[in-house]
């Protein structure tokens, strides 16, 4: 590992060839000094960022590549999106999306070792993809980054060059769930035991949920990704001390951050395997919690598209969906708003128009109560997303869109 200032990098990538790809750590963990270097020295390139945030260039030359849309890709003007279940983009990195240079954010070396913190993710494959085929490593390091374990160490015998930067890492900003997020996370927690396994994101009702879970006792952890909620529970005791906190990026608080530096219960693990639904399946009683732009009366979930154009992807919903509703005693819950506050506009629709998401759920939660899915019929599903899950003032509409579907008149 060679350490050099941001001027040798830019000098360095300018000698690539034709129109790389560069694979970059994504979330809130983008190294934007190394891209504003990797910007002034190509004139075209392929910048692949999951779930890029603001920041990423939009001038003519620059591809915006990734398998799950973030907002500083939302609206770029060379979007190329690429469908994927989370779990297999590593195989895309390996085979269609060979990476040519892969530039992740560290933190400083302990032991010989580097530390890829809050994010891992698919960098490990990015990495290992780029090494087979001759390409480059580059490690921006950062003192503010946690140290963090498991996939997440790269040996600096793996990186060829190292630029050092001192900036803070962005943090969530603090929330107070309203009304309906909270009704929405004290029906989950409800439903939640003594003992389960937890996967959920970062927002309202995640955070409404956990809050609500303070009270159990021995909860694991095995997530896409976790916020201060679950630092939240391991001061309550909630928590089982004796099983690693399995994740594979984390977003939230500076004291989140401080908590997860050098902690060897928090285990970052790469995609292949967090999202391995056959992994999933054989945790221990499997709660997955996700949400969704909109839920329609066949039970199916969009939470990619809005008017057709792509809002965010597939990302891990498909992945826990499987492995939780395999897992014994698991289950795999969509919980969302029954009213859209900004659109104004039910999220309960007859049918979907957008791509379809996501489907075969245990239940759809929404402030109004639970819609049980698994095992019912279509015409039960039907009758239940309508009289437990839909806002009252949008109750009749539906009923007569069921009737016109076939959906009407449950046989039991």
């Amino acid at each position: 590992m060679k350490y050099v200032a941001l001027d040798a990098l830019t000098a360095r990538l300018a000698g690539l060839p034709g129109r790389p790809r560069v694979v970059v750590s994504g979330n809130v963990a983008t190294p934007w000094r190394a891209v504003e270097a990797l910007d002034r020295a190509l004139p075209t390139y392929v910048l692949n960022i999951l779930n890029g945030a603001p920041g990423v260039p939009t001038r003519d030359g620059v591809i915006a590549e990734t398998c799950f849309v973030g907002s500083g890709q939302r609206h770029h003007p060379a979007l190329s999106y690429v469908p994927c279940r989370l779990s297999m983009v590593p195989v895309l990195l390996h085979r269609r999306l060979r990476p040519d240079v892969v530039i992740v954010h560290c933190a400083p070396a302990r032991n010989g070792y580097l530390s890829m913190g809050i994010e891992v993710n698919v960098l490990p494959a990015a990495i290992e993809t780029v090494r087979a085929h001759g390409g480059l490593v580059v490690a921006v390091i950062n003192k503010h980054m946690p140290y963090t374990y498991g996939d997440a160490l790269l040996a600096e015998s793996d990186v060829d060059l190292a630029v050092e930067v001192d900036e803070p890492l962005p943090v969530a900003l603090a929330t107070t769930p309203d009304d309906a997020s909270a009704a929405i996370g004290a029906t989950l927690a409800a439903m939640v035991p003594n003992g389960a396994t937890l996967q959920t994101g970062i927002g309202m009702v995640p955070d409404a949920t956990l809050a609500a879970l303070a009270d159990r006792r021995e909860l694991r952890v095995w997530t896409e990704m976790f916020s201060d909620g679950v630092l939240a529970l391991e001061r309550e005791g909630a928590l089982d001390t004796d099983v690693p906190l399995t994740t594979s990026f984390v977003f939230g608080s500076q004291e989140l951050y401080d908590w997860i530096d050098g902690n060897r219960r928090v285990m970052m693990q790469r995609t292949e395997r967090t999202n391995d639904p056959a992994l999933i399946a054989r945790q221990r009683t499997m709660v997955s919690i996700n949400t969704a732009l909109q839920v329609d009366l066949f039970g199916q979930a969009n939470a990619s598209r809005i008017n057709g154009r792509i809002h965010s992807g597939f990302g891990g919903q498909t992945d826990f969906i499987v492995g939780a509703m395999h897992s014994h005693g698991g289950h795999s819950f969509i919980a969302l708003r029954s009213w859209h506050p900004k659109a104004d506009v039910s999220t309960i629709v007859p049918r979907l128009l957008d791509t379809t998401t996501s489907f075969q759920q245990s239940a759809i939660v929404t402030e109004q109560g639970v819609a049980r899915l698994l095992g019912n019929d279509e015409k039960q599903q039907a009758a239940e997303i309508i009289e437990h899950a839909a806002h009252p003032d949008v109750r009749d509409e539906l009923r007569s869109a069921a009737a016109e579907l076939g959906l009407d008149n449950p046989l039991y």
